[in-house]
């Protein structure tokens, strides 16, 4: 079940329409290094504001660092341990919220993080692996653990790996491992020149 292209009204990029996030991680599969590379390259690529790149990355990997990916397992809500635990990567990901040049509050850190977060995603579908973020996550715990700053809010932990076993994921979790790919009306999230009309064609 590795493809769930996205059912859109126009066509979109293949790569974009292709990205998903599944539950079923190979636990035995490795994430080579110069493939992690590309996707913290794809990350470092991203736009920001004032090009202050705000986002930092502690990429736990269970196939060099157990220790630091048990950590960041440890982080994670008891529902997606369930299935996380076979993700070969792990990713935390925090925005610095202030800027380096000035001392000043970055408001667009968290945006821009997002934004290199979603690169992640992105290059991970196009080598042909999965990539899922999840918000479930204790922050304080990762915070105290990784020995965060204050500075930096950590804002998700990315699961990455190969396609796994479907038939090895919680059976609670199968159906949502094979429903198709939803979203809400676009006529409900974008619009045309005000809030009041909705962008339809």
């Amino acid at each position: 079940m590795t493809e769930k292209k996205a059912n859109t009204r126009v066509e979109i990029d293949p790569l974009i329409a292709a990205r998903w996030s599944p539950q079923a991680f190979d636990p035995e599969r490795v994430v080579d290094s110069e493939t992690v590379m590309a996707l913290l390259e794809a990350a470092h690529w991203a736009p920001s504001c004032y090009n202050e790149q705000p986002w930092r990355f502690i990429v736990c990997n269970r196939h060099d660092n157990e220790v630091a990916w048990q950590f960041a397992l440890s982080c994670l809500m008891s529902i997606n341990q369930l299935w996380a635990k076979n993700a070969s990567l792990l990713i935390v990901a925090c925005a610095s919220e202030v800027f380096s040049h000035n001392g000043n509050s970055n408001r667009w850190a968290q945006y821009d993080t997002g934004a290199a977060s979603m690169n992640i995603c992105l290059q991970a579908t196009s080598l042909g692996l999965f990539a899922h973020q999840m918000g479930g996550f204790d922050a304080e715990r990762a915070r105290e653990i990784f020995k965060l700053p204050q500075e930096l809010t950590p804002m998700s932990v990315i699961a990455v790996g190969y396609y796994g076993d479907i038939e090895a994921i919680e059976a609670g979790l199968v159906a949502g491992e094979t429903a198709a790919r939803e979203r809400k009306p676009l006529e409900s999230h974008f619009f045309r020149g005000d809030l009041e009309t909705p962008y339809v064609f």
